[in-house]
């Protein structure tokens, strides 16, 4: 197998790309970064190169080279792979680790192929942590485009956290379905919260919870997350009931739909989450905590993140899925 460098270059060095890079410098990854604000002296002391513009990847990456986009999902996406395929060459590739939709990630990769350039889907999951110690990674594209990737993104993962998942599209879809897996997840245990909450005696729900992390069925990072924040907050009460998101997951149900897939408890997820901006609900208070654990996500509503979920809306890989 060809041996390539072990060097990247990242577009968004927020939460996630932020943290990517940073722990890729910690384990000997040359890595050279843009963002709009600039990259952060802290990051520059520690050895990330600071691009400046866009253009300078390619002065400083060897070639065939790699650029992680860590952007909003959308417009911004295309935007930036446009200014990119301007200042690389044939042969490099662009890794988009957002949470595109998966059409309008085969809908790029056929378009760059044409142009000679590779686009590589990477799903990333893990949250914050993840990023920063050790990622859940999943896969698309081709395999030669992959292989120049593979050992640097099992280098950034957790043990056993990395699958090829299939050509181009398979790495968002993936990651995609895990969304909403998740969203399914994070309503039954609140549901368990709610519950507990409203029992007729008092109860010392933390230490349920405590209890329910060590030897459960149910036990997982997600209820890890339900006691840390159920403690440090002191109980549901100061936490909104207004649980924000991005919208990906609406794109599962509607691709469920076009597959006839019946998805109820996914979709009854999202329908439950939508409900929590219009009334208050301890269910939703318990999902913006854990959310906010592994993510980051916001407390309350979020002009950002409502502006992320509407820029996100660019393809319908059913209404046209002709690239």
């Amino acid at each position: 197998m060809t041996d390539y460098p072990q060097e990247f270059g990242v577009v968004g060095l927020g939460r996630m790309g932020g943290g990517l890079a940073l722990q890729a410098v910690e384990k000997g990854i040359h890595v050279v970064g843009y963002d709009v604000r600039g990259v952060p002296a802290d990051m520059c002391k520690v050895g990330i190169v600071d691009a400046v513009e866009l253009a300078k990847f390619r002065e400083y990456l060897k070639p065939p080279r790699a650029v992680f986009l860590y952007v909003p999902a959308g417009s911004a996406v295309d935007e930036i792979i446009s200014k990119l395929t301007a200042v690389l060459e044939p042969g490099d590739m662009i890794v988009d680790g957002g949470n595109s939709y998966w059409g309008d990630s085969i809908r790029r990769a056929h378009k760059l192929k044409e142009q000679g350039f590779h686009l590589i889907d990477l799903g990333t999951s893990g949250g914050i942590d993840g990023a920063r110690d050790g990622a859940c990674f999943m896969v698309g594209g081709a395999r030669e485009a992959v292989a120049r990737i593979e050992p640097m993104l099992l280098k950034l993962a957790v043990a056993e956290g990395y699958v090829h998942a299939g050509p181009s599209g398979a790495g968002h879809f993936t990651k995609l379905v895990h969304n909403g897996i998740e969203f399914g997840m994070l309503q039954a245990i609140a549901e368990g919260v709610d519950l507990i909450e409203h029992y007729h005696e008092s109860l010392p729900i933390a230490d349920v919870l405590k209890c329910w992390r060590h030897g459960s069925v149910i036990r997982s990072w997600l209820v890890d997350l339900m006691e840390q924040s159920y403690r440090k907050d002191n109980g549901l009460q100061n936490i909104p009931a207004y649980v924000e998101d991005t919208g990906e997951v609406n794109w599962l149900v509607s691709d469920a739909m076009q597959m006839e897939r019946p998805i109820p408890v996914i979709s009854q997820a999202v329908m439950q989450l939508l409900s929590s901006r219009d009334d208050s609900k301890d269910w939703a208070r318990a999902i913006a905590m854990m959310r906010h654990g592994f993510g980051g996500h916001p407390f309350g509503a979020n002009q950002g993140v409502r502006e992320e979920r509407q820029l996100g809306r660019v393809g319908d890989f059913w209404r046209n899925t002709d690239p």
